[in-house]
């Protein structure tokens, strides 16, 4: 399998700055090249693979502030402006190679057919009177184009590409179908139905075939394609490794995220406009977005040219690998503040980012709590750090010892392990029915529970100066699997009131004691 080039991320002035991949080498490097849409799914990832393939960069983005907290917003140039303002776009492409347009407005207005059509439009004129401009690269989607029932959303797709393509300077584009990764419109569709719904009744278009892609793979193409002459003035199709149904992509997901086996039972009246309300109702994907993604389901999106091997040689992952990437760190998002704070491996293209909307990234339900305190962060760091074995946990202590008991009945740790010390703690290790899966003192401890849960549960703390004292913000997270994970959350909501507020306050006071 060929590894796609990841950043380089090395600490400056408190921000991860990228350097250049040593392991790969641009014919292009150091030319400047334009991202359009550098605030949304594909182009916040694209950004740091191009930095680390060596280019400079520059983003070309309507609200800049969307870009706050991305680590590469200070190796990139920023010009504000909209795709439909000629001059703003003038000035974006002034002095580069190449550019990236990753614009679309589905889910965004009814006539966005019209809008699409005139973005290109103003892109391909200001493209044209840019010199030394050579490629254009554009993402576009999968469909047989002479398929007279092709949605409106995919027609779209293709008549930007042709648009783009009338102009002067030599356009590649990649027309992909679902796109596998953490944050993908498609995906978290696909995640969500599946985690919620153990019994799906689902329409005729589940027989529909695809050929899903990881966004590893998507990225690797994308940058490679402004570095490979014969990709230029070529429509590449670009999937994955395998062609499958929608019902065994859903089934796939089941599988590798954990859940029991769905049991999918078709019906022929819903149609993509019921299906798309349905959706709308049982996920957070915004009905806006829900209704074109299904309309697009009825239209076969394989690729049937199979050129771009020869073209960009590389080969992707697996449906099942695409998915294990996808759905592996998808907790991480949120159980830090931040995640880009968090001690954890580096980060892979397919994990969430802070620019992505609300709705994606998989659900994580939360009991937030806050407690001041007149001892110093050290002092309350102890405090918290000494919590569990035989100092126990502060309140409750017959349900603490209650759950321990009901989980070793069932065959899990129980409560049996303790600490190693009273006192001490380090990472990695065992605290009763938890394992320390972070410690930065004198800030933060987060512990990963290890009982038998329909789901991944967390207890975290941090501590924050506040004047004279410190201040514990203390969060118990849990990622629920499927419908029984939901249900076994807000069954404990009652004991969660009962034990977590009064946990924080208790830590606090006894550390004021100490």
């Amino acid at each position: 399998m060929t590894a796609t080039h990841g950043a380089k991320p090395r600490r400056w002035h408190g921000r991860a700055r990228f350097e250049p991949d040593p392991g790969y080498t641009s014919w292009m490097t150091g030319s400047l090249v334009l991202v359009t849409g550098a605030s949304g799914y594909i182009g916040g990832r694209l950004v740091p693979e191009l930095l680390a393939a060596g280019h400079r960069v520059r983003c070309l983005v309507r609200t800049p502030a969307k870009l706050n907290g991305e680590p590469w917003l200070e190796d990139v140039e920023v010009v504000t402006g909209s795709i439909d303002d000629p001059a703003a776009v003038t000035t974006a492409l002034a002095g580069t190679s190449a550019a990236y347009y990753l614009i679309h407005s589905m889910g965004d207005v009814a006539d966005f057919e019209q809008r699409d059509r005139q973005a290109a439009a103003t892109f391909r004129a200001a493209a044209d009177a840019t010199p030394g401009l050579e490629q254009i690269v554009y993402l576009g989607g999968l469909g047989d184009a002479a398929d007279t029932t092709l949605s409106r959303h995919l027609s779209s797709r293709h008549e930007v590409g042709r648009i783009l393509a009338a102009g002067r300077v030599p356009v590649t584009e990649l027309r992909a179908a679902v796109i596998i990764g953490s944050g993908s419109a498609s995906f978290e569709m696909l995640r969500n139905l599946t985690d919620v719904l153990p019994i799906m009744i689902t329409p005729r278009w589940v027989s529909t075939r695809c050929q899903p892609v990881a966004i590893r793979d998507i990225l690797h193409w994308l940058v490679r394609a402004i570095d490979t002459p014969d990709a230029r003035d070529r429509v590449l199709e670009v999937g994955g490794a395998e062609v499958v149904t929608y019902e065994e992509m859903m089934r796939a997901y089941a599988e590798v995220a954990g859940l029991r086996k769905r049991v999918v039972v078709r019906v022929p009246f819903l149609t993509p406009r019921l299906s798309s309300h349905w959706v709308g109702l049982v996920t957070p994907l915004p009905l806006g977005l829900a209704r074109p993604l299904i309309d697009s389901l009825v239209n076969e999106v394989i690729v049937r040219d199979p050129s771009l091997r020869q073209v960009m040689p590389h080969e992707p992952l697996t449906l099942r690998e695409a998915l294990q990437v996808a759905i592996r760190r998808v907790e991480d998002l949120e159980v830090p503040s931040r995640w880009s704070d968090a001690t954890l491996p580096g980060r892979t293209p397919a994990d969430p980012l802070p620019s992505d909307p609300d709705w994606a990234g998989g659900t994580l339900l939360s009991d937030e709590q806050e407690a001041r305190s007149r001892a110093t962060p050290e002092a309350l760091f102890r405090t918290v750090t000494g919590i569990g074995g035989t100092r126990g946990w502060y309140v409750a202590e017959p349900l603490w010892s209650m759950r321990g008991s009901i989980d070793a009945l069932l065959g899990g740790v129980g409560m049996r392990r303790g600490r190693r010390h009273p006192d001490d703690l380090a990472e990695g290790e065992a605290l009763d029915f938890w394992r320390v899966e972070a410690l930065e003192a004198p800030r933060l401890l987060r512990l990963r529970a290890e009982m038998l849960t329909p789901g991944d549960a967390w207890l975290e703390w941090r501590v924050e100066p506040d004047g004279m004292g410190s201040v514990l913000h203390q969060r118990a997270l849990f990622h629920p699997r499927g419908l029984l994970g939901r249900l076994y959350w807000y069954a404990l909501i009652p004991f969660h009131a009962l034990i977590f507020r009064r946990l924080c306050a208790r830590l606090a006071h006894a550390a004021e004691q100490t």
